[in-house]
């Protein structure tokens, strides 16, 4: 089976001229067949997220008419634009929305499903793409809107500004996607008002994004993010958050917009694998985004110098939104019509600069987590995720049999981390004390290092005795043509020590076998303890007791008095793995050969900090 949503990089998407004009005759064609005499241009399909999607196909054809002068389009744009101001601007409280901080306001709003009452929790952000799809009609009405419906429109845009930042609670949903829109909403309106009530509207749209989300800002690996739905970062939302800053520092030139976007589009660049492929979010696991990241994607990607294009995105939504019969969907339209006027491309060549969070050279990748612990690690095409045993997740050395297992990777004081490249050879090694069951201390060694091709991994740690190994995750996907294809199983290993691959016994509560049809983030959800698609799936994912892992067991010539665990990513088992682990002249030091390197890992510096040095053969 394939991943659903992650299918294919977004950056291999053609965005020139032509190509982004033969979107437009595409949308431009759908449009005018599917107008109907009232003027509605809503997909006959759609039945929720509506209440902007005419608007937000208007203003797709307000923008193909400046770019192709189709003399079809402005009466399309004047009927539909009319149908919208008189059938889909609400002033009356919808019933049941409990988000209200003024009742009976009279302001407009738009509804996330138009029978009163249905479902008015989506109300907020609904309103946020109306006001998005308006300004986007007004910065381009020139020409094409009278007077009358122009000043019509402006009346309502500002309605919606005031009903998110007067008649409701700001960010009702915790989502700073939807808060970061809301803030551009008011940057791009105030272009359209008087200047002493412009530069009112626009410094409250500041004050908003500086008290009310950067304010709230929440740390993962590092990073201080937006929040997105109560978690740090979300594969869905993230990028489009970035899309939001992005267009945020375009029209009004604020640093802290840039800021900010750097550091989230670092972030990105840090836990996406080469391939794009990424895992994890506090209401989407792998649903990705696609056309609506890609303003934030290109633009940050260019300001930092990194590929995060590579970011895998869903091409079924590869320019624009569709509906469940495939056809052309408003929602979100404003996201075409920036990437459009975002004339500059993509930056498609990786950062070499070393990051504390990620390995990455060539088709290698380890990306880590907020404990140094790799979250995922992709080569040879094949991408393992973190394991579990005995509800314990991650990679690291196990002490005890499977069933009752103590994991050795959650740090217990400072976790050290360092970097050297030479040659072709890139390496990382990360030093963490970490505490068993006995309540010893102990000093994990994990040495990563690749050619850009294959990945060694080889961890050290004081002798356990007993029972022991590594647990060296578990195979989850492929890249198999644009897509990713589930696996169970991964040919491209050797270790050292005894391999195995090892499965959840049939019936096991709790547990996730890599064979079953279930994806991470449908078993993720189905242990959440909210419905799907409001529940966290990360959250739930925590509650897995066991998965299939890779298994591997001590090196047998390791060292006086410490296990050397030691296993070979993205090569087949029939390239001898011929990694040595020695103590080196000093005493301290260890030196790890691996036949393509040596790496000595010193004792700490005066400041405590780790010693690795690394060369070719």
């Amino acid at each position: 089976m394939h991943l659903l949503h992650q299918r294919g990089r977004l950056h291999d998407l053609a965005d020139d001229p032509a190509a982004y004009d033969a979107v437009l005759t595409g949308v431009t064609e759908t449009a005018l067949a599917r107008l109907t005499p009232e003027g509605n241009l809503e997909n006959p399909a759609a039945g929720d997220d509506i209440g902007d999607t005419s608007l937000g196909v208007t203003s797709l054809l307000v923008l193909a008419w400046h770019r192709g002068k189709d003399p079809r389009l402005p009466e399309a744009v004047r009927r539909s634009l009319r149908f919208h101001l008189r059938e889909r601007v609400f002033t009356e409280d919808n019933p049941g929305y409990p988000n209200l901080t003024a009742r009976d306001s009279g302001l407009p709003y738009a509804r996330y499903v138009l029978e009163p009452g249905a479902h008015p929790i989506g109300d907020w952000p609904s309103t946020v793409w109306a006001l998005l799809q308006a300004v986007n009609v007004l910065d381009a009405a020139d020409g094409l809107v009278d007077d009358e419906q122009y000043r019509e429109l402006l009346g309502v845009a500002g309605g919606y500004w005031r009903w998110l930042t007067e008649a409701t609670v700001f960010n009702p949903q915790d989502a700073a996607n939807q808060a970061i829109g809301c803030v551009v909403g008011g940057l791009m309106l105030a272009r359209h008002l008087p200047p002493e009530e412009g530069e009112s509207v626009r410094q409250r749209a500041l004050r908003l994004y500086v008290e009310e989300i950067r304010a709230r800002r929440v740390r993962d690996r590092g990073a201080p993010l937006p929040p997105e739905h109560g978690g740090a970062y979300d594969n869905n939302y993230g990028p489009i958050s970035l899309s939001f800053l992005a267009q945020a520092h375009r029209v009004s030139g604020e640093e802290v917009f840039a800021q900010d976007g750097d550091t989230l589009a670092r972030y990105i660049d840090a836990r996406v694998c080469g391939s794009g492929f990424d895992l994890g979010g506090p209401r989407y696991s792998e649903q990705h985004s696609a056309f609506e990241s890609v303003l934030g994607l290109r633009y940050f990607g260019r300001r930092i110098g990194a590929d995060i294009g590579r970011y895998a995105g869903d091409s079924r939504w590869a320019r624009h939104a569709v509906g469940a019969d495939g056809g052309v969907d408003g929602h979100f339209a404003f996201m075409l019509v920036w990437q459009i006027q975002d004339a500059p491309g993509w930056h498609r060549t990786p950062s070499t600069a070393p990051v504390c969070h990620q390995l990455r050279s060539g088709t290698v990748t380890v990306s880590f987590d907020d404990r140094m612990t790799p979250s995922v690690i992709e080569a040879g095409g094949t991408a393992l995720i973190a394991a579990a045993v005995n509800r314990q997740h991650g990679f690291g050395p196990v002490i005890g049999p499977a069933a009752d297992g103590f994991l050795l990777c959650r740090p217990m004081g400072a976790v050290r981390v360092a970097d050297h490249r030479v040659g072709g050879l890139a390496a990382k090694l990360v030093t963490k004390p970490v505490v068993g069951r006995d309540h010893v201390l102990r000093r994990v060694r994990s040495l990563y290092v690749t050619d850009g091709t294959r990945l060694w991994m080889t961890v050290i740690v004081e002798r356990l005795g007993g029972e022991r190994y590594l647990l060296a995750g578990m195979p989850y996907v492929t890249a198999d043509g644009d897509r990713f294809r589930r696996v169970s199983d991964l040919p491209l290993v050797v270790a050292a020590g005894e391999l195995r691959l090892t499965h959840p016994a049939e019936g096991s509560p709790d547990s996730f076998d890599a064979r079953s049809e279930l994806s991470q983030q449908e078993a993720a959800f189905a242990l959440a303890a909210d419905p799907r698609g409001y529940g966290d799936p990360d959250a739930g994912w925590r509650h897995v007791r066991t998965t299939s892992a890779l298994e591997v067991g001590p090196s047998a010539d390791s060292p006086e008095g410490l296990d050397v665990f030691a296993v070979r990513y993205g090569a087949v088992a029939a390239e001898p793995l011929d990694v040595v682990c020695e103590r080196g002249e000093a005493g301290e030091g260890l030196v790890v050969r691996g036949g393509v390197f040596t790496a000595v890992l010193g004792g700490p510096d005066k400041y405590g900090e780790p010693g690795l040095t690394l060369a070719v053969g």
